[in-house]
């Protein structure tokens, strides 16, 4: 008994756990209502509309039989006897010549008795069709007539008895009730099968939201389900989580990688301020030394704050362009004229080939930023022999910017990677003489601001980066 107990209270909880506008209870009651409609709908028109039906399809059947007997040319004995079998009805032909037809005598009007006053009173009234409604006194049931003029002294008189319908009207009903029952039960238990089958994966999707949203990329969105609509909403969430996921990483490694970049240059900044306030002070060489270093370091920290703010502001969407006029040709050499000292001091070549004149619309400022960091990422990772290639092509609607490296190229599964911020294949944190990592996340902003098409092309043999520029 007891154990009886605890399963109905484990129901009863399992009820009251359930919500009201769960998608479960929703699809349960959806199909039920469905089934009462239906169920509704039949008893509408099989039980209280049959009488009605069962007259109308009889008037019907008149109607096609009248219309068969007008287009019929040779009319005789046979020909009206099928009709008559075909339909169900009774016919009589009344002229020169008396043809009648019937399926059976009974239930047939008989024109003999005194009925035949429909026959007479139609013939005398001129019409050429009548329909009437009488009670056949032989059978006590209701009789519909078609009455018609075929010719100048041919007549038609059509007639179906209409079988009382009580009895039948009683037995759909008893059995409709034993239906309704029966359809009601099954509603009830296939629509709490499917609600539940359909509710089931959107239910473990949702669970798998929440760890998603309580920050554990673990979560899993498949479903065992063959619907595609759910199917397409856990690849959509996987796709997301994956992207979170990645985001994350990149979040992770950009609070690492600019940590790791502000501490280095400011530990020296101090350890080399102390070093002239408390050993170098008095020697001028060696303070001008470790003020040059101190002064090269700030630049450094200057550079990589000044990027990061650079990449905040592109990423936020806030940035709006200064398009003007821009020489690309003199751009490219103001640039490279920063770089003189690369060429004086380590011996770095910049092989720059162009057209003529190369005018473009854009915002000069920041297609100035795009050439400094591709040219400055060139310098990082060119080959032993120091060369940077900078070319412009042109052809009939735009500018291609192509900037070269000789070094040993990227891997191909790295291409799609290296525009994110920080990105380093050996997923370590590496940091070069000239640059802050977040140069080409830079590139790709300011680019798409523009609208222009970017890429980049690696082999073995060096990597050219490259952008287009739309003619005006």
């Amino acid at each position: 008994m007891s154990k009886k107990m605890n399963n109905l209270t484990q129901i009863f909880n399992k009820l009251k756990n359930i919500k009201k506008n769960s998608l479960k209870i929703n699809i349960w009651l959806f199909l039920i209502a469905f089934s009462i409609f239906i169920l509704c709908f039949l008893w509408f028109f099989q039980i209280i509309f049959l009488d009605s039906y069962y007259k109308s399809y009889k008037t019907g059947e008149l109607d096609k039989a009248a219309s068969e007997l007008r287009k019929s040319i040779n009319l005789n004995q046979q020909k009206i006897e099928n009709i008559a079998q075909k339909r169900d009805i009774c016919i009589e032909i009344y002229g020169d010549n008396i043809y009648a037809a019937t399926v059976s005598n009974k239930g047939c009007m008989e024109f003999g008795n005194k009925n035949f006053k429909v026959k007479r009173d139609f013939i005398n009234s001129g019409l050429l069709e009548q329909h009437y409604n009488l009670i056949n006194e032989r059978y006590q049931n209701e009789t519909l007539i078609y009455a018609l003029k075929l010719d100048t002294d041919l007549y038609a008189f059509i007639n179906a008895s209409l079988e009382p319908l009580d009895s039948t009207i009683t037995i759909l009903s008893n059995q409709f009730i034993i239906t309704t029952i029966v359809v009601l039960i099954l509603s009830l238990i296939i629509g709490y099968l499917i609600s539940k089958k359909l509710s089931k994966p959107i239910t473990q999707i949702s669970n798998e939201a929440r760890k998603l949203a309580d920050g554990n990329f673990n979560a899993n969105f498949k479903t065992d389900i063959n619907i595609y609509e759910i199917n397409e909403l856990a690849d959509s969430l996987n796709y997301a989580k994956d992207e979170l996921s990645k985001t994350e990483t990149l979040k992770r490694d950009l609070m690492a990688n600019v940590s790791h970049d502000l501490k280095t240059p400011l530990t020296m900044i101090k350890a080399y301020a102390e070093m002239v306030r408390d050993i170098t002070y008095n020697n001028k060489e060696k303070r001008e030394e470790n003020l040059n270093t101190i002064i090269d370091e700030t630049d450094r920290l200057t550079l990589l704050v000044n990027d990061i703010l650079d990449l905040s502001a592109t990423e936020s969407g806030n940035t709006t362009l200064k398009l003007e006029e821009v020489d690309l040709i003199k751009l490219i050499n103001q640039v490279i004229q920063r770089f003189k000292i690369l060429s004086e001091k380590e011996k770095y070549q910049f092989i720059f080939t162009h057209p003529n004149s190369t005018i473009i619309k854009a915002d000069y400022k920041r297609i100035y930023q795009v050439v400094y960091n591709l040219i400055n990422n060139a310098i990082n990772y060119t080959g032993e022999d120091k060369k940077i290639y900078i070319n412009i092509e042109e052809n009939k609607y735009k500018y291609i910017v192509q900037i070269k490296d000789t070094g040993k190229g990227i891997k191909k599964e790295e291409l799609k990677h290296i525009w994110d911020k920080y990105y380093h294949s050996d997923k370590k944190h590496k940091r070069n003489s000239y640059g802050t990592g977040l140069g080409l996340s830079i590139v790709k902003n300011i680019l798409q601001m523009h609208n222009y098409k970017y890429g980049v092309i690696s082999s073995d043999k060096g990597s050219t980066f490259y952008f287009e520029i739309p003619k005006k």
